[in-house]
């Protein structure tokens, strides 16, 4: 018969690691007595990170003494009390390979239902000092689980765990956390997962992903950067210019999803070549690209006093995941200034299908004099059924305000696009109107926004070479934030180096499910240490154990 044998609680608190500040409760003690279980969690608990911890999925976290045995042997371990692993639950038996997803349990006065593996977060090793220790987890199959409460009640130390349900299927929470963390998935296995009712929605997502990446798809485009000639260069408005850009030989391109970007070396704008991003704004044909490049920098000055047709730059191929996705639901396109640029991509795409979608198009910028691609715009709405525009000028106006926003439809699907305050403002504008923040899609003008999730005073800088003596590895470039910098061996990893850069990066339990920060790999090889339980795409690095092995071109 398995038995609770320690109830362990802890409320959020900010703690220092490797010089931050991280907010977290994954510091859980012992009490004595009975406690309250709620839907959200235990009395006196609580979650720092509630975007990959806490919740209704993930009211109740388990770990077994038998897996506590086990750590203290391989690890050599004597101090290694209940509740170290972050855990709610200490128990006596309920194994991780022989405990299914959908199995419920009768524990003291309450009732809990088995919703997903424990997710392997950084923040376990931090607790326990031991970095290795979330990649062990999935390694050793012995992650720990979540529980959803079905029935509140109060329990205690002592308790007997009595099983009330077995779940559909019978998938073990081993079986379901090898099955999203380790390679060769079978897809019937992944099709099973999917089809437990109780699975957690996050994991269900992930599995669904893995499902359409296992789909055979066509080529849709090349490694590394390629030349590409400059067949026109077309003003748009007083900032802003168009490049067309084609093949050499003239033949076709692979055609981008609407809304994706290509990155550009430009040999000539400086030493060493610098790389940047640009959104498409179009793809006028099979044979033709179209980017528009707003002049603020020293790079983009080049462009548009350099290049003229016949120029000819490296290109990599369309890339990015802000994009279009086909439902039945309005469009909400919102961008403000250079910010136009995906969402113009999108509007040609539904003017082609001509889409029988509502199609709401807000664009605010300082004067008309600015405003690029007005009457293109202007244009393809006027050809939709249910086209809608607003265009909003801040020098006449003000600032975009949640009032201008009021007639938008709360059931639409939204692209957002600009500055990263704009960004801010507005999607808080629009969930407190009532969208769903699920559907409020965005993309950075430039450099992603970092996520660091539990990270407290985190100051956004600008990305910069690390401090003190440049090293003497090969060069990194950092192509969405434009950095590059040579390589240092006082640093472990990319990770670790991108960080010291103040390149943000982007490693998160969004989900539910703990994605650590894997980047597309433009140009370059890289190493790693350890090597990664699952080895990412031949195109890809997961830069947590990355190192690199030549000049390399990262898309972070």
């Amino acid at each position: 018969m398995a038995r609770l044998v320690s109830l362990n609680v802890g409320l959020p608190k900010d703690v220092p690691w490797q010089g931050r500040t991280v907010h977290t409760g994954i510091f859980k003690y012992p009490v004595e007595g009975r406690r309250m279980v709620r839907r959200l969690n235990v009395d006196g608990d609580g979650q720092g990170d509630l975007g990959g911890h806490g919740g209704e999925n993930r009211a109740v976290l388990v770990y077994q003494r038998q897996s506590y045995e086990h750590w203290r042997r391989f690890l050599g371990r004597d101090d290694l009390e209940d509740g170290r692993f972050g855990e709610n639950f200490t128990v006596d038996g309920l194994p991780d390979d022989e405990v299914h997803i959908g199995d419920r349990y009768r524990i003291g006065e309450a009732e809990f239902e088995v919703t997903q593996p424990r997710v392997t977060c950084f923040r376990v090793g931090m607790r326990l000092g031991e970095p290795r220790m979330p990649s062990l987890l999935v390694a050793h199959h012995r992650p720990g689980f979540y529980l959803r409460v079905i029935t509140e009640g109060h329990v205690q130390a002592g308790d007997e765990i009595v099983r009330t349900r077995t779940g559909r299927h019978e998938v073990s929470v081993a079986a379901v956390d090898a099955l999203l963390y380790l390679p060769h998935r079978d897809r019937d296995a992944l099709r099973k997962a999917l089809d437990i009712p109780a699975l957690s929605p996050g994991w269900q997502g992930s599995f669904r992903d893995l499902l359409a990446a296992q789909e055979p798809s066509a080529p849709t485009g090349w490694r590394g950067f390629r030349p590409l000639r400059v067949t026109r260069v077309v003003p748009e408005s007083t900032t802003v210019a168009s490049l067309h850009l084609a093949a050499e030989d003239g033949s076709p391109l692979p055609r981008p999803e609407p809304g994706q970007y290509l990155t550009l070396r430009v040999p000539g704008a400086g030493d060493p070549a610098p790389v940047r991003s640009y959104s498409l704004s179009a793809a006028p044909s099979d044979r033709e690209y179209r980017i528009s490049v707003k002049r603020d920098g020293v790079v983009s000055s080049y462009l548009h006093t350099h290049l003229a047709a016949g120029a000819v730059v490296d290109v990599a191929a369309p890339r990015g995941d802000f994009v279009l996705t086909e439902d039945d639901r309005p469009v909400v396109l919102v961008s403000a200034g250079i910010g136009v640029t995906p969402v113009l991509a999108m509007l040609h795409a539904l003017a082609a299908n001509r889409t029988p979608r509502e199609v709401w198009w807000l664009h605010t910028t300082r004067t008309a004099a600015e405003h690029a691609f007005a009457a293109e715009a202007h244009e393809l709405l006027a050809g939709l059924p249910h086209g809608h525009e607003h265009i909003h000028y801040t020098a006449e106006n003000g600032r975009l305000t949640r009032e201008n926003l009021a007639d938008l439809p709360v059931d639409g699907t939204v692209y957002l696009c600009g500055p990263d305050a704009f960004m801010t403002a507005v999607r808080e504008s629009l969930v407190s109107l009532g969208f769903d923040p699920a559907r409020v899609h965005s993309e950075l003008f430039g450099g992603v926004s970092a996520i660091n999730p539990g990270l407290t005073g985190v100051v956004r800088k600008t990305p910069h070479p690390p401090a003190g003596e440049a090293g003497p590895g090969p060069a990194v470039t950092f192509a969405r934030s434009g950095l590059t910098a040579p390589w240092s061996d006082r640093y472990p990893s990319l990770l670790e180096f991108a960080e010291a850069c103040d390149v943000p990066t982007r490693w998160s339990c969004r989900t539910g499910v703990c994605h650590t920060c894997v980047t597309p790999v433009l140009s370059g090889r890289v190493r790693y240490d350890p090597d990664p339980l699952e080895p990412p795409a031949a195109d890809e690095a997961l830069v947590c154990c990355a190192q690199p092995q030549d000049d390399v071109v990262l898309d972070l």
